[in-house]
């Protein structure tokens, strides 16, 4: 008997940022950022919130740059690219604790400046990983 077939065969970590993944919901974009909890990061502020219902298996995410700061579209559209492939590759920390991970997440950049995207990406995760702590 082969001992590897007796372990159930663990799912890859799948690095794809899907449309359900999305959220796109004013009802619910409004009940995030009503009863949502949050905490900052510079330059990132995360709001996290698990509704009593779930509503999906995955975590559901937004991702805001606000136009007072970068005036020109662009610059946004670089921000905004930066956290969703900084996510993409880390959302493994979230799906790997299915039961503990918020449903519903916003990623808000409140940095008057353009960081790299290493900074980016660390303040991402370890803002993961805190999520998952509350």
């Amino acid at each position: 008997m082969d001992p590897a077939k007796d372990k159930p065969a663990e799912q890859p970590i799948s690095y794809t940022y899907s449309k359900e993944e999305r959220l796109c919901s004013k009802r619910l974009i409004s009940l995030l950022f009503s009863k949502g909890s949050s905490f900052n990061l510079y330059p990132l502020r995360f709001v996290y919130h698990t509704p009593e219902h779930a509503l999906s298996d995955s975590t559901q995410l937004v991702i805001s740059v606000s136009k007072r700061h970068f005036k020109r579209a662009v610059d946004r559209n670089r921000l905004k690219r930066q956290i969703r492939e900084a996510y993409r590759l880390n959302k493994h920390i979230l799906t790997q604790h299915q039961g503990q991970a918020p449903s519903l997440l916003a990623i808000i950049y409140i940095g008057k400046e353009k960081k790299s995207f290493d900074t980016i990406q660390k303040k991402l995760i370890s803002g993961l990983e805190r999520c998952l702590t509350r």
